[in-house]
């Protein structure tokens, strides 16, 4: 049987990982300044969360939701003290995906209303409704298409207003920095804006924090750069540090009521002891506080670099936008200097989304490699 090859992959085979580090077949290491894309949080391999997973492993990996598991109740409670959203209830799933699809079936719900709105360069999965408030058509199916989602620009009031004045649409969904539409950010009045009309016409407001929550961006969510209060707030890649773990915080106005929302493997014990861990070590090496000094100090490195346009993002999650495409410097920089980093759909920008691990030193191996490149993009590409 042959795998159904719907990803181009570069010819690096990882067979093992520690901290910042992934290492190949023929034991080359390289340096992860992407974090398979934003989900190792906590380094690769960090012995604590080794440790509690292998203990819960040997005790119960899996049950139902039809039964009870204390250690949801336990996440739910690390997740609200690091948050400080105490008021929030938590409904986990599996995946990112799974997430927005839930939160976007949840808002429906409450407003008995089905139209949507999202953002251009959003993405937010690939899922049904997920997919279909991703703003790419090539991955959007017919059968996805049936969904009813307006695309909007970021910091468009006007049209904002215009859209949810109808009192059509069960949400907005935003990230507060986009992932893989190039790290683009709302501005601070827009996102008070969204709030506003979003009480005022009736729609709920979606944080979308697959990608940018736990830590990553220097505050527990990124949109808590802003005093808002979403609705409902989504999370994943790095609540697991790897281990396939979602879910959703669902603000005090949204009712549950059994059987609007299920899953089989969500909130299993392996998953929750995963995120338990997660946190633990966030908050025991103070990880997210770190992560806005090493933002800092990645922006004093990349000043003066060649061709660069812009240094975008925040904390720790960051990229590079130069005045060409990078294809070929990123393919660069794996094959001949060991390091990896991310694209977006901004085929100029590299993205940087490394564990929340790395240190400055680590950032100085890049930059100097980062130089190298630049210099034979001048020669030869």
């Amino acid at each position: 049987m042959k795998l159904f090859e719907v990803y181009p992959l570069y010819d690096v085979t990882p067979v093992r990982a520690k901290d910042v580090f992934v290492y190949d077949e023929h034991n080359k290491e390289y340096l992860d300044l992407y974090g398979g894309h934003a989900v190792i949080s906590i380094g690769h391999s960090h012995p604590h969360y080794v440790e509690r997973i292998k203990q819960q492993l040997m005790q119960i990996g899996f049950y139902s939701n039809a039964i009870q598991n204390p250690l949801q109740q336990k996440l739910a409670d690390a997740i609200g003290e690091q948050s400080c959203l105490h008021d929030y209830k938590l409904f986990l799933c599996s995946t990112g995906a799974e997430a927005i699809e839930n939160a976007l079936k949840l808002a429906s719900f409450h407003t008995n209303r089905k139209k949507v709105i999202a953002f251009h360069n959003a993405f937010h999965g690939r899922t049904s409704a997920a997919v279909a408030v991703s703003d790419n058509p090539g991955i959007n199916a017919p059968l996805n298409k049936q969904q009813e989602v307006t695309f909007l620009p970021f910091n468009d009031e006007k049209a904002l207003h215009q859209a949810l004045a109808s009192k059509e649409y069960c949400a907005v969904i935003f990230e507060g920095i986009q992932g893989v539409g190039g790290l683009d950010q709302p501005s601070e009045e827009f996102v008070f804006t969204m709030e506003r009309l979003c009480k005022k016409f009736g729609s709920c407001l979606i944080a979308d924090e697959v990608q940018a929550g736990f830590g990553r961006t220097g505050t527990f969510f990124s949109y808590q750069k802003y005093n808002i209060s979403p609705h409902i707030i989504t999370m994943a890649k790095g609540m697991g540090n790897g281990f396939p773990i979602g879910g959703i915080l669902v603000g005090p106005n949204i009712k549950a009521k059994y059987g609007m929302l299920g899953t089989t493997f969500g909130g299993n014990h392996l998953a929750c002891s995963a995120s338990l861990a997660v946190l633990e070590v966030l908050e025991e090496e103070r990880l997210q506080e770190k992560a806005v000094v090493l933002e800092n100090y990645f922006r004093t490195k990349a000043k003066g670099l060649p061709h660069l346009l812009k240094i975008k993002g925040r904390g720790l999650m960051l990229g590079l936008e130069f005045d060409f495409e990078v294809a070929a410097l990123r393919k660069e920089l794996i094959y001949n200097h060991k390091i990896f980093t991310g694209g977006s759909s901004n085929k100029k920008l590299i993205r940087i989304l490394p564990p929340l691990t790395i240190k400055e030193k680590h950032f100085d191996t890049f930059f100097d490699a980062l130089i190298i490149a630049l210099k034979n993009k001048d020669i030869n590409y």
